[in-house]
């Protein structure tokens, strides 16, 4: 595998995780794997836990890091080919991508949907450029429309606190404040389909996903309904994507509680608003498992690192 850029990039699941829970049991045992190797981590966007546990991971198979915040320490980049550079835009990324590609030899993006341009952020020009020109391996830290990262770390999450051979996991959006992008979701949905599970989205009409993301994946409107007798509920906000970026509903009623939580174990990818999103009794309760899916980021990181690794040699 040389990039990982989408969860279609997994070419076994049940293998991943299962290295993934592996390596989190001897997580330096391919302390030697990264020796000499250098990872960079481009942020164009804020991070706590990617930006933490993709460091973990790469330090753990003994690699080097290097991090830069693109929003303030690097110029900023033109993408559009044939530009006349004569306004804000200091650096091409044709350039940009080709002086990194010497620096290291594997490279994270972090890179937002600006959510105001749908085909432009379905594009994905930042990472999609730096594949185009770079010449190494490309990691996708949270792209516009896909956090693979944080999906599969979900999974392997989920397969180690699981009670029975098929468990039934909801996915349910919550109210929240902002408008907030699809690709925690859509990368959850993709992984759902991709392990063939008992899995079921739900939301308020108006709200549906796109449809290429969610194809024949289960849908109910009544929330109570598609959280009955569920073993995990997986909660996420996103805007609207058919009125692209939009809040059309800020429904309170959507919060996750303790009643309709019932014993279902409780996730949720962080951070998230406390008593918005899902009441204090629930992400405080023993029943909360969003400590846990942040500390799988970093098996999740490393399995993925590795696999890159390996295609190096």
């Amino acid at each position: 595998m040389k990039h990982y850029l989408s969860i279609n990039d997994i070419d076994s699941v049940n293998r991943w995780v299962e290295d993934a829970l592996a390596l989190k049991k001897k997580p330096l045992a391919f302390k030697k794997l990264g020796r000499k190797r250098t990872i960079g981590l481009l942020f164009f966007n804020n991070s706590l836990r990617t930006r933490l546990s993709t460091q973990k991971a790469a330090m753990n198979l003994g690699m080097k890091v290097m991090i830069m915040n693109f929003g303030k320490d690097g110029w900023a980049l033109e993408f559009e080919d044939g530009t006349i550079m004569d306004k804000g835009n200091a650096e091409h990324i044709k350039e940009a991508a080709q002086v990194v590609s010497q620096y290291c030899d594997i490279l994270g993006i972090r890179a937002f949907a600006s959510l105001k341009n749908k085909e432009a952020d379905e594009a994905e020009l930042v990472i999609n450029s730096f594949k185009k020109y770079a010449s190494i391996p490309v990691l996708n830290m949270e792209s516009s429309v896909g956090h693979p990262l944080q999906a599969l770390t979900d999974l392997i999450t989920i397969e180690e606190y699981k009670k029975s051979t098929d468990p039934k996991i909801v996915l349910s959006w919550a109210p929240h404040p902002k408008a907030l992008p699809q690709a925690v979701a859509n990368s959850f949905i993709e992984i759902m389909q991709l392990k063939n599970a008992n899995f079921t989205i739900t939301h308020p009409k108006g709200y549906e996903l796109d449809p290429k993301v969610t194809k024949n994946s289960r849908i109910e409107y009544d929330q109570e309904k598609a959280l009955k007798d569920a073993d995990f509920v997986y909660v996420k906000n996103w805007s609207n994507y058919k009125n692209y970026g939009k809040v059309i509903n800020q429904d309170k009623n959507w919060i996750i509680t303790e009643k309709k939580l019932g014993n279902a174990k409780f996730m949720h990818c962080l951070p998230v608003r406390r008593n918005v999103v899902v009441e204090d009794a629930v992400l405080d309760g023993n029943q909360s498992l969003v400590i846990e899916q942040a500390n799988n980021r970093t098996f999740a990181a490393q399995i993925v690192l590795k696999k890159m690794l390996e295609t190096l040699k």
